[in-house]
């Protein structure tokens, strides 16, 4: 009788969860789920977290295949000669094939009073210190919101539409992925909810107190709540596993997401590198790399050669306050256009991939090998070509 076959997926996230779900479509196959968290975090949900407005939290069993073994642990270490995973608790996990989707945290500020007194929210954990903290504070008293980014929009949108004193600062631009058409758009947006915004030149927060924000010209704004959605970075666990990954820590892959240092680790979502060219950090991305990266598993335990990635964009969907949101188009290679979808029709669509993105994972966990992605980046290969050309 053939021994199963075991595969563990390191991350509980978009990405782990919808390639630990998709690689039960083999009976032979045993899969291990690896999170530190007993629950599901829904992501694009935390700014609704932060204002008190929505939850983000979501059961596995709710989207997780009944075959998946879910480990409520944090991976140590991985010991690809030895194809093993060390736990924090002191256990071990063996595996045949590994997928790496330990996805991406809070980037550490490297600005003075930022880590004592300013507030992440790129996790469960530190959205639900910030919301007690602002649970607390006078709804007149001063809210900054330091990057303009996706989130630090949708978090202060929704901030100021609970009535909130917001200020934001944008470093140099409001949100440099959109097109500067509809940049004006957002701005009109968030200062017709009464959100403050601090942008140009000088514009960059240099020091951070219990109650200012130091720009660079040297202005100095009142805050009484700082938050610091500026920037993400990947958990160090491929560095400290002795695993090639690229300049920010992520696990460096070739073009079937496997890495280049081991046939038997495959990575997905915000983790992986693929060709030192990776895919923008997104939930939008996160679906298609993780069954990407679990039909790679599949095909090489199947005896086949794994296809490359051709995954491509529509655009990103931003929340603007309580059920309004606008849409930026773009192409499929990730360039924003200067098209947009704004009002009900926008707000409609980030309903949606609040609620898709679920019903996706749900889907795959009852139907495994249904999840497809029809939004295809063809011109992917070119651009690698024009890279190693340089």
């Amino acid at each position: 009788m053939t021994e199963n076959i075991s595969v563990v997926v390191v991350g509980g996230g978009y990405a782990g969860v919808m390639a630990a779900n998709r690689l039960t479509q083999r009976d032979d196959v045993t899969v291990t789920l690896i999170n530190p968290r007993p629950n599901f975090v829904h992501r694009i949900r935390l700014h609704q977290l932060v204002g008190g407005t929505g939850d983000a939290v979501v059961g596995y069993r709710d989207i997780l295949a009944d075959r998946v073994r879910l480990v409520v642990d944090t991976a140590s270490r991985i010991d690809a000669a030895g194809r093993t995973v060390s736990l924090a608790n002191g256990g071990t996990v063996r595996y045949d094939y590994l997928i790496y989707a330990v996805g991406s945290g809070s980037a550490d500020p490297d600005v003075p009073g930022a880590a004592e007194y300013a507030h992440n929210m790129a996790s469960l954990e530190e959205s639900q210190r910030l919301r007690s903290v602002l649970a607390t504070t006078p709804t007149a008293d001063v809210v900054t919101v330091v990057g303009a980014g996706a989130t630090g929009i949708e978090v202060a949108a929704e901030l100021a539409a609970e009535g909130r004193a917001v200020t934001l600062v944008c470093g140099k631009v409001l949100h440099p992925y959109l097109h500067p058409r509809i940049r004006r758009r957002f701005a009109k947006r968030l200062a017709k909810l009464g959100v403050t915004i601090i942008g140009g030149p000088g514009a960059r927060a240099t020091a951070v107190s219990r109650d200012a924000v130091l720009l660079a010209d040297g202005r100095e704004l009142p805050s009484t709540v700082t938050i610091w959605t500026a920037g993400f970075s990947v958990p160090d666990l491929a560095i400290r596993s002795g695993l090639t990954t690229d300049a920010a820590g992520r696990l460096l892959t070739d073009e079937t997401l496997t890495s280049i240092d081991d046939d038997r680790i495959v990575a997905a979502g915000d983790s992986a590198a693929p060709s030192n060219l990776p895919l923008r950090m997104s939930c939008q991305s996160a679906n298609p790399l993780g069954a990407h990266a679990a039909d790679t598993v599949l095909s090489r335990i199947a005896g086949g050669q794994p296809t490359t990635i051709a995954i491509g964009f529509f655009g990103q969907c931003v929340s603007l306050g309580h059920g309004a949101a606008t849409a930026q188009i773009a192409s499929r290679n990730d360039i924003a256009k200067g098209f947009a979808v704004g009002g009900f029709l926008g707000a409609k669509i980030k309903s949606s991939s609040l609620t898709g993105l679920i019903e996706h994972l749900a889907h795959e966990a009852h139907n495994p090998g249904s999840f497809t992605w029809k939004f295809r980046d063809d011109s992917r290969h070119q651009r690698l070509q024009a890279l190693a050309a340089r």
